[in-house]
């Protein structure tokens, strides 16, 4: 007598065909992060890399990559092995940041999450958040800085909440994160939410922060010096930021 088979329901096979298809996402995206470790590695430059240790002043090995560097082979790899979705994207780039074993690792997750295809894409702000307070240096936390702007560009009401707390966070580079945030949005500056994070960080002590704040309205003071004047004569702010933010203004 034949054994009894049951049926698989179309639900089943629907969640084998979902499992089936995320798993050669992964392994697509596994490639690409392989594809881009072995370009760094194949142009690493072992006494360049001790000097970029030394004035970073971090433990994390580097290869020797210089920046714009490490930025092509990210896009090379990625055209060679495309993420099809921005989750894909996503994967790619938090296994590359996550498993890191050199510097140029991270930037090169930075780049990957610079592309196109991610672009203004607000599911990737987790990754984004992560990079910041996991990655926790100024030339880290500095590389997703675009990311941040592109996405309160095109998402405002989503991102304007979360720079009001992100500029209220224990985490300091949170809080230089939530003031840099709009570097580079010349006449799109929202000026009223520069107002909010320069102003619950202006006592802050921590230079990161600070400094920020004067880079934050030099970077205005390119486009709209009347708005920073005016700023810059109604707000007490450190000497360091006062000076930092007049420097286009003393030209």
């Amino acid at each position: 007598m034949a054994a009894h088979r049951r049926a698989t329901s179309p639900a089943a096979w629907h969640g084998l065909s979902r499992t089936a298809i995320r798993l050669r996402q992964d392994a697509r995206m596994s490639t690409l992060v392989t594809a881009v470790r072995d370009a760094l590695r194949a142009v690493g430059d072992p006494e360049r890399g001790r000097g970029m240790q030394a004035y970073l002043k971090t433990t994390e090995p580097c290869l020797g990559v210089r920046l714009p560097e490490v930025r092509r082979h990210a896009r090379a790899a990625a055209a060679t092995h495309p993420p099809a979705t921005p989750a894909e994207l996503e994967r790619a780039a938090r296994q590359l940041w996550r498993e890191a074993a050199a510097r140029e690792e991270r930037y090169a997750a930075i780049a990957l999450t610079g592309l196109p295809i991610a672009r203004g894409a607000l599911e990737l702000l987790p990754l984004h958040e992560e990079m910041i307070t996991t990655g926790a240096w100024w030339d880290l936390v500095d590389g997703v800085q675009p990311r941040v702007r592109d996405l309160l560009l095109a998402h405002p009401a989503q991102l304007r909440p979360v720079l009001q707390s992100w500029a209220r966070s224990p985490d300091r580079w949170l809080r230089r994160s939530a003031v840099t945030a709009q570097l580079g949005a010349k006449a799109r500056t929202d000026t009223a939410l520069l107002s909010e994070v320069i102003e619950v960080n202006a006592g802050d002590p921590e230079f990161f922060v600070r400094k920020a704040i004067g880079w934050a309205l030099r970077d205005l003071a390119t486009t709209d010096p009347a708005w920073v004047r005016r700023f810059l004569a109604g707000h007490e702010l450190s000497p360091l930021s006062r000076r930092e933010a007049g420097k286009h203004l003393d030209r």
